[in-house]
């Protein structure tokens, strides 16, 4: 148990680096920029307490608010992304799979794609409607939401897979 505690810290701390040193320096046409640090939501196992997912995601928000100075916007998103996190994990994945079950790529392919597009989805169409705060320039907002969310979700199963490689030999 204490083993993914500390995994999970060094997956925090890792993500919030590689955010904000290297991906929010990268901007496709100007309009797209990838998000990686929604990956630590999606990774919690399945039985973690709700308040713990809760704080977790409000301080993975508040540290990326911090290092990009701007004001609670990614808090606010991340916070009602990690609280809806648990009723979108009942949608997809069955009730048996609980307590230490890890979703990913190679453990639930199809519930782990249609989890992650919906919660990097809702995350980037809650931050970009917050940022912008105006229904003023629509499309300008939803070719970044769209544009945005493509990439990160790229990026997400691509580290994903990378990290967690299948086992030879084991069947899914």
């Amino acid at each position: 148990m204490k083993i993914s505690y500390l995994y999970e810290i060094v997956l925090f701390i890792l993500l919030i680096l590689l955010q904000v040193l290297l991906l929010n320096r990268i901007s496709f046409f100007g309009i797209a920029t990838p998000v990686l640090y929604l990956y630590f939501l999606l990774k919690l196992t399945m039985g973690r307490n709700f308040l713990y997912v809760i704080i977790s995601g409000f301080l993975l928000g508040l540290t990326i608010d911090i290092f990009l100075n701007t004001p609670g916007m990614n808090a606010a998103a991340t916070t009602i992304v990690a609280a809806c996190r648990k009723p979108f994990m009942n949608l997809f994945f069955e009730k048996d799979e609980y307590d230490d079950f890890v979703p990913g790529i190679y453990t639930a392919t199809g519930p782990f794609i249609r989890f992650t597009i919906l919660m990097v989805s809702l995350h980037l169409t809650l931050l970009f409607f917050i940022e912008s705060f105006t229904l003023f320039n629509l499309p300008a907002t939803l070719l970044r939401i769209v544009s945005s969310s493509v990439i990160s979700i790229l990026l997400i199963f691509a580290l994903d897979s990378f990290i967690f490689k299948r086992k030879r030999g084991e069947q899914v």
